[in-house]
């Protein structure tokens, strides 16, 4: 039978508010939990081990959160295959912000494309809180090798190198690292040929290069600055696109005349993907706060760090241009890890 106008409207309003209704019901409980978050500890996964730049600032963030958040932030280190076991636990988390990692460069910039089955999408399973610091490698030289070749400059070492080819080596903390894809790149945009010698992590290296076993390295700024102040290596270069602040006479690669090199080391909070949006925003605010506190300002300026907080937008955006930057200096490394 046909209905009247009446019937119609009375019919689809009716539908309208029970559609209304269900969607108030189902929705209420998220809202809630969003606005009621937390109400329990939370966890924070470092995915490298304990003791690193890396994990020192995730603890000291963790207490310095507490009072904000009104619960505790447990710091758990779970490393393994280059920081993807850690991301990965994350990644497959409930996505209530109840488990975060502290990510780097590595977990989602390189590891993306030196892995060949990487566990987790570094876009899509994750929810960008902020960025926490970002510090330059430093290229550094053997002292004694630089004096007795009149070494002074990054231009002194490239014409060395290329006067003197495959004679020269770097080290670096392994295949992959931010110290090998430095090396790698500095080779391809200057022409030169050195070899890469990979050792089990940056402190290994590091005595490599101060007892002569390798002829320079790319270094992470804080773990090099004590050693260029008590004049145990040579720093030449920072890759970053801009100087730093605690090696201001230092050129940057740029400016010593190899173009399109910007490379750093960076870490930052994230929760897992699919987050909802005032949970973000709550531990976005705890983390941005914390990071305006006077001594944590100070320790990220000692480990060479100049940036302040993100948003998470704009995390997510860095996070995304920095995984396509990558993508062309792994190719170039011919790293691969499985």
């Amino acid at each position: 039978m046909t209905q009247t106008p009446r019937r119609a409207l009375r019919r689809a309003l009716l539908g309208g508010a029970a559609a209304l209704a269900a969607t108030l019901a189902f929705g209420a409980p998220a809202l809630a939990q969003a606005t009621d978050f937390p109400t329990k500890p939370l966890r924070f996964v470092v995915p490298y081990p304990p003791g690193g730049p890396l994990d020192t600032m995730a603890r000291m963030l963790a207490e310095k959160v507490r009072a904000s958040l009104g619960q505790p932030v447990i710091v758990e280190n779970r490393s393994g295959a280059g920081g993807n076991i850690g991301a990965d636990l994350v990644a497959k988390a409930p996505p209530d912000g109840y488990t975060l990692v502290m990510g780097a460069v590595a977990t989602h910039a390189i590891n993306p494309w030196l892995f060949a089955n990487l566990p987790y999408d570094p876009v899509k399973d994750f929810a960008p809180i902020t960025i926490v610091t970002s510090v330059p490698n430093v290229l550094v030289m053997n002292v004694e090798f630089a004096a007795k070749n009149k070494i002074e400059t990054l231009a002194d070492l490239i014409d060395y190198a290329k006067k003197n080819p495959g004679k020269l080596n770097y080290g670096s903390g392994g295949n992959g690292s931010a110290g090998h894809l430095s090396g790698e790149l500095l080779k391809a945009r200057a022409s030169i040929s050195v070899e890469h010698i990979p050792y089990q992590g940056a402190a290994p290296a590091q005595l490599a290069l101060l007892s002569g076993q390798s002829d320079f390295m790319f270094d992470n700024l804080a773990a090099s600055a004590p050693l260029i102040k008590d004049g145990k290596v040579k720093a030449l270069a920072v890759t970053t696109a801009k100087r730093s602040s605690l090696l201001a006479n230092v050129p940057t690669v740029e400016e010593s005349g190899i173009k399109g090199f910007d490379l750093g080391t960076w870490f930052g909070v994230f929760a897992t993907g699919g987050t909802p949006a005032p949970v973000v925003a709550k531990l976005h605010k705890a983390f941005a706060d914390a990071m305006e506190l006077p001594d944590v300002k100070q320790r990220s300026l000692l480990m060479g760090s100049e940036v302040g907080p993100m948003t998470p937008e704009a995390f997510a955006e860095f996070v995304k241009n920095e995984k396509a930057k990558y993508q062309e200096i792994v190719k170039l490394s011919g790293a691969s890890l499985n």
